[in-house]
């Protein structure tokens, strides 16, 4: 098998060149372009046979630049209770950094589409399991709920792709849309809550 050329030799150098590539692609795709290696190269003040040898072609370097959120959660610490207010929070973070990262999820999902993707590492399905913990507490307080198919449902209102739609086809600003989306994770959980209750024997499907 073969060895990543940034793992062989001079390490802390070769990661201080990737991490620099990996950035000016960052600052090209905020600036709105569709960076190749060739660009991000000239960005960095790097050679391009040199960059080549980090990431050798568009895909590699825009994957890369993805970015990387290692959080478990997006609660803070000590969170309430309550899940309406729990996912409230979740949400808040959530579209932020939807928001904040906007032109690099952009590149991830336009990845994502192309023909033989298949399933992508760098869309590994973290906000599900944001959502899912912010609506933890529904296991005790409604346990025939189907807390992970909630927080499916929810997902599929919101992140980038929803943001894509609401901006580009709705016309809808961008905090507007981050609005509407924070309204639908609410509408969906009361809508489950309704259909729920504890209690009921036979709950609406």
């Amino acid at each position: 098998m073969s060895v990543p050329y940034e793992l062989t030799g001079r390490r802390q150098q070769k990661a201080r060149t990737r991490q620099a590539l990996v950035e000016a692609a960052r600052r090209l795709l905020a600036d709105g372009e569709d960076p190749t290696v060739e660009d991000a190269a000239a960005a960095a003040g790097i050679s391009r046979t040199t960059a080549y040898r980090y990431f050798p072609n568009q895909y590699a370097l825009l994957a890369a630049a993805h970015p990387q959120i290692e959080q478990t959660s997006l609660l803070p610490p000590d969170p309430p209770a309550d899940p309406v207010a729990r996912l409230d929070l979740v949400m808040a973070a959530f579209t932020r950094l939807t928001l904040d990262w906007e032109p690099q999820l952009r590149a991830s999902l336009r990845l994502s589409l192309q023909p033989g993707a298949g399933r992508q590492p760098l869309r590994g399905g973290r906000a599900i399991g944001w959502i899912e913990d912010a609506l933890a507490p529904l296991r005790d307080t409604h346990p025939g709920l189907d807390v992970h198919g909630l927080a499916v449902t929810i997902r599929s209102a919101t992140g980038i792709e929803s943001l894509i739609w609401l901006t580009d086809i709705a016309g809808l600003t961008r905090r507007q849309a981050a609005d509407t989306m924070r309204w639908s994770a609410r509408a969906l959980l009361a809508a489950a809550l309704d259909q729920h209750a504890p209690g009921q024997e036979n709950p609406r499907p």
